[in-house]
């Protein structure tokens, strides 16, 4: 199937053109009068000159760190300097799919205004095809990048001689240095997404605290001076970060099932030998063709909703795309057993393991809903609560979010189970896989929820008819529930991810078991563990103290600017730019090096430390992760509940209430919360990369799978702390497969 693998870059430039097709469609568009057009540009131009800033900033960074790759891999036995080019790759493909989708996202808004001028169904056509460049570019770049990149260091010599179908050395120096791709996604997606959150949150909390709370004045009213900062944040937040966070996922994922696909090998045929490996590639291109073909399913009639129109192109994808899969997996596996180890795996396993994954997305995705949802209980609770105050608010929002976790995790748990049954920890990253091979529509219908947000925000500063506010309100109403469904999505792939990378790391440092009894692997849990807290914490302080320069930059212009607050003067929007533009690029840089930095000192210890330092991080991260975006987004939509006319309305009691709890929500679920996500995978990716440099760096040890081929086998015996009925260790397999280990 090697000769065929031309089709994998293909398919993704198929999704460019796709995105390039609408993007000139939708600039064609009428984007309005000229206070539309000024207040357009002025979105538009504050969210691009933060892009150019954070690009400035990050390719000091990327230099540095292909610098120190190309070094440490010089002179490596599984490894070649050049994983650097593939890092740099991976770092260029990340920023041009958020510069891709920031770019459309900014001229969609101010068309989606212009086109609810006329009806709903115009709007939402340019708001969903704007965010479907956003979802097309990033996995048109990715496809183009790992596929490209596998292509040049099988096929071209450049790496040295040999065949990826039959040495498994070559093979797994390529992979190697294709996972450098990975690394670089992961670095630009978490500065992205860590400075994008304090973007836009310390200008929504500006926004919110001093012109609700203090001036009563609406929240996107031109009088109010953060209001296009708050505007820009949600594009350099929920399309260029939200972008980035997938676009690190659905990377990480492919890459991770490649590199545990190496240990079919020994147990496939001849002809279908390096199938396992390059099956990741064909399901993600035809994940792509499948995501383009289901756009064109996002109708809706005038006065339809618009959510059954965006629900119908992302479950019509996932529904065909099980049926491709069941095609491409069957093909490729071949119809006979595959034994790995002691155990007897089959192509139909991998496809059950495949629709675990899916199902449990989906499934996640609605309990969020359930959660965050103003219709649903929880969130009406919390508004009840506002009644009596901030802190019975906050206290009911805590309690939700706490709530929220269990549900997600026992259906994560439940992939797991299911995807390591069927086929073993290939399973686990096929899973994570099926969850994410629609990610193109995915990523469309969650980019559609920001554009509509900008669009309600232009239809309000340029004071045009109710009506077209209330259409624009409709498609927000909407993207509120896309964004959170896709956040519970984005946090569940982020989990399986996670694992099928640590997964990768543990086959490549040669650790076929990780013992919690070792003192070594439970200092690296309990630091793993508290990473994720640290992590909050800093990019929690980090929204509060920009948020409080932007308070008191508003401040001072309702005091010092005669009019403004009479509406005959103009706002100075400019400065509250520029003050979330600089917190921001100055905020991110800790918190993006700590997740460089600390599984490197972790492995530069001991192998099994880094390995309990993952299990920590994902296992905390995930619960952190979950707690934090789904308490925001149902503070959050408490807050609309009551404006919509509830518990006393706007400017009641309950309404300031419930804005403070919105304040407290809002870095929760659109800072911290998804930059955890990104966490957890950019350190398993850090790992799976520095695998042969640290096997190297402790040659004096033995590697377990290694030190178990070579001694003798000793007799059963118990062992103190052993579980009683856990299943023995598997046989190694054939010297020519790497070993596939147990789960932590």
């Amino acid at each position: 199937m090697t000769s065929y693998l031309w089709v994998v870059p293909v398919a993704g430039l198929i999704a460019l053109g796709y995105a390039f097709m609408q993007s000139t469609w939708i600039n064609k568009q009428d984007p309005g009068n000229d206070r539309m057009k000024e207040i357009a540009a002025a979105i538009q131009e504050g969210a691009m000159a933060f892009l150019g800033a954070e690009y400035r900033k990050l390719a000091i960074f990327v230099v540095v760190v292909a610098a120190l790759l190309a070094w440490a891999n010089a002179s490596q036995h599984d490894s070649h300097a050049l994983i650097a080019l593939s890092f740099v790759a991976g770092a260029i493909c990340s920023g041009l799919a958020g510069f891709f989708g920031m770019r459309i996202a900014t001229a969609a808004n101010v068309r989606t205004t212009n086109a609810a001028q006329q009806g709903l169904t115009g709007a939402l056509k340019v708001a969903f095809n704007g965010g479907a460049v956003m979802g097309m570019s990033v996995v048109g770049l990715g496809v183009i990048g790992l596929g490209g990149l596998f292509l040049l260091f099988s096929g071209t010599g450049i790496l040295g001689g040999g065949d990826v179908a039959k040495d498994m050395h070559f093979l797994d120096v390529v992979l190697n240095v294709v996972s450098g791709f990975s690394l670089g996604a992961s670095s630009i997606a978490l500065f992205a997404r860590v400075g994008g959150g304090i973007f836009t949150k310390a200008a929504d909390v500006g926004a919110d605290l001093v012109g609700k709370v203090e001036a009563g004045i609406p929240e996107d009213d031109p009088r109010n001076p953060a209001t296009i900062a708050d505007n820009v944040g949600d594009n350099v937040g929920d399309v260029a970060g939200m972008g980035a966070d997938l676009f690190e996922s659905y990377v990480g994922a492919i890459i991770g099932s490649m590199i545990l696909g190496m240990a079919w090998m020994g147990s496939m045929t001849e002809a279908n030998r390096i199938n396992p490996v390059i099956l990741p590639l064909f399901i993600a291109a035809a994940g792509i063709v499948v995501s383009i073909a289901c756009t064109f399913l996002v109708r809706v009639k005038e006065g339809g909703n618009p959510q059954k129109a965006l629900d119908t192109g992302t479950f019509s994808a996932g529904g065909i795309m099980l049926i491709v899969s069941y095609f491409l997996i069957t093909q490729l596996l071949g119809d006979g057993e595959i034994k790995i180890g002691a155990d007897t795996y089959t192509a139909m396993g991998v496809f059950w393991a495949t629709v675990g994954g899916l199902a449990a997305g989906i499934a996640i995705g609605v309990v969020t809903e359930y959660y965050t949802s103003d219709h649903k209980p929880p969130v009406k609770g919390i508004a009840d609560e506002s009644t009596t105050g901030p802190a019975t608010n906050i206290i009911s929002g805590l309690g939700v979010g706490m709530a929220s976790t269990a549900i997600p995790t026992a259906l994560i748990c439940a992939a797991i189970l299911v995807a390591y049954y069927t086929s073993g920890l290939y399973g686990i990253a096929m899973a994570a896989l099926g969850m994410l091979s629609t990610t193109g529509i995915q990523l469309a219908v969650d980019a559609y929820g920001p554009i509509a947000d900008n669009a309600g925000g232009i239809a309000e500063m340029a004071h045009l008819a109710p009506e077209v506010r209330e259409r624009t309100d409709k498609l927000d109403a909407v993207g509120n529930t896309t964004a959170a469904i896709g956040k519970g999505f984005a946090i569940g792939s982020a989990a399986l991810t996670a694992l099928a990378l640590f997964s990768a790391y543990a086959t490549k440092a040669g650790i076929s078991t990780i013992n919690i009894m070792d003192p070594k692997v439970m200092v690296g849990v309990f630091i793993g563990g508290m990473l994720p807290f640290l992590f909050s914490s800093m990019a929690m302080k980090a929204v509060g103290r920009a948020a409080f320069r932007m308070i008191e930059e508003v401040r001072r212009q309702f005091r010092e600017i005669p009019g403004l607050r009479e509406g005959n003067a103009k706002a100075e929007y400019a400065r509250c730019v520029d003050i979330s533009t600089q917190a921001a690029i100055k905020e991110m840089v800790v918190p993006g090096l700590l997740a460089v930095i600390a599984p490197v000192a972790a492995g530069l210890y001991s192998r099994e430390t880094l390995g309990g330092l993952l299990v920590g991080t994902t296992v905390g991260g995930v619960m952190m992760a979950l707690f934090m975006s789904n308490a925001g987004g149902a503070w959050d939509n408490a807050k609309k509940y009551i404006e919509g006319g509830k518990n006393g309305g706007k400017g009641s009691d309950a309404h300031k209430a419930a804005v403070i709890g919105d304040t407290v929500g809002d870095p929760f679920k659109d800072t911290a919360g998804p930059a955890l996500n990104i966490l957890i995978k950019l350190m398993s990716v850090v790992a799976v990369v520095i695998a042969p440099v640290l096997v190297s760096f402790h040659s004096d040890e033995k590697p377990a799978a290694k030190a178990a081929v070579e001694a003798p086998a000793p007799a059963p015996t118990a062992v103190p702390g052993a579980v009683e009925g856990a299943p023995e260790a598997p046989a190694v397999e054939k010297a020519e497969a790497k070993s596939e280990p147990e789960p932590a």
